[in-house]
């Protein structure tokens, strides 16, 4: 048997040439005759026949660069064998002149169909969410009937990376939120000669929307989206499933820690965000508007009520606690591969926002109609 693949030329007889492929055609073989091969054709006439009857051997690689060479000389190929013809069934129109056209439904077809699944979804995604809610409840029922499993160690953990980490940016987000209410308010006050009046803008709005809202957003979008991506990341290497062999619960170890760390520091960060935002505002009062910047502070006690501080403080945990839960969702439903960690950990950001927002309205027509507008 030859070493290496070989290949011959001769003439057919009607003007054209018929190729010979002999010996082994694999894919550790082929790789100089096949660039032998193309700079002889390249300068000889039409090749009308492409001889396997000397193959000795024969792999998918081999059998396509057969097709290739039959495709782009319009030849027919002879004496094949037979593993060697169901190689060239295989990957007969795999080369670049294949079809490569994807079918597509028409319109009206496939809009009711992408509802109908997304509506299918939409029921998994719920009892999926149900069944989360259910296993943390239960968590805390086993930790509250064992105190001494509950995992303190983590739970500072998480307190520190929800919470300590996130002060400076926040604190500069906040400031700068700040910074425009005040000088933006301002510009719009200065046409009715009400200047003054952006001290009550600054201070309201901070304690009792955007101070919270914003801070809910970055929390969203830097603890809801790595606790989707920790968890989705042990779910893949399967560290989950090692620590429910060994008797460990993974919600009350991994999710429940998450959980209270979020919906605690989102008080906390709440509050320091509303407080950053107004010191932004009395810095524009000082530098733009005239206002002393004590003056500035003073005046928010006596403007802002103090039930607009607790409208802040009532949003802070329940933001926290979504934002914690979508995260952890998510998380838990990775499957399958890497992927599916990048698509999870975004909707987890994109849920948790959505949620957010929508709680915020409601929390505003809520304390509207009980007389904290």
């Amino acid at each position: 048997m030859d070493a290496t693949a070989h290949y011959s030329l001769k003439d057919a007889g009607d003007g054209t040439s018929q190729l010979s492929l002999g010996g082994p055609l694999l894919v550790s073989t082929i790789g100089t005759l096949d660039r032998e091969m193309r700079g002889a054709l390249g300068s000889l006439g039409a090749v009308s026949r492409i001889d396997l009857s000397g193959v000795e051997e024969i792999d998918t690689v081999g059998a396509f660069l057969a097709c290739q060479l039959a495709s782009d000389h319009q030849a027919d190929i002879v004496g094949a064998s037979e593993r060697a013809q169901r190689l060239l069934a295989a990957v007969e129109g795999a080369g670049a002149h294949a079809d490569h056209t994807v079918h597509k439904e028409p319109a009206w077809e496939r809009v009711p169909m992408a509802l109908g699944q997304q509506v299918f979804e939409a029921r998994d995604g719920f009892a999926g969410v149900v069944g989360a809610i259910g296993r943390v409840i239960i968590g805390f029922g086993n930790l509250a009937r064992h105190p001494g499993r509950f995992p303190y160690k983590a739970l500072v953990a998480q307190m520190e990376q929800v919470g300590v980490s996130a002060l400076p940016i926040i604190g500069l987000m906040s400031f700068l939120i700040g910074v425009v209410i005040a000088q933006q308010g301002a510009v719009q006050l200065e046409q009715f000669g009400a200047e003054a009046l952006t001290v009550n803008l600054v201070g309201r709005i901070s304690l009792r929307e955007l101070g919270v809202l914003m801070t809910a957003i970055m929390v969203a979008g830097r603890s809801g989206s790595a606790f989707a991506a920790q968890l989705g990341t042990m779910k893949l290497t399967e560290e989950i499933d090692a620590m429910r062999t060994i008797g460990i619960s993974p919600t009350e170890v991994l999710i429940i820690p998450r959980v209270l760390a979020c919906t605690f520091m989102m008080v906390l960060l709440g509050f320091y965000s509303s407080v950053i935002s107004i010191i932004g505002g009395a810095v524009v009062g000082q530098l733009g508007l005239g206002i002393p910047f004590l003056t500035f502070l003073i005046r928010i006690q006596e403007v802002v009520p103090l039930h607009d501080v607790w409208v802040g403080l009532i949003k802070a945990p329940v933001f926290g606690l979504i934002i914690a839960l979508a995260g952890c969702y998510h998380g838990m439903r990775v499957q399958g591969n890497s992927e599916e960690v990048g698509k999870r950990t975004t909707l987890a950001v994109v849920s948790a926002i959505f949620a957010v927002i929508v709680l915020d309205a409601f929390f505003a027509v809520f304390f509207t109609e009980i007389g904290w507008g």
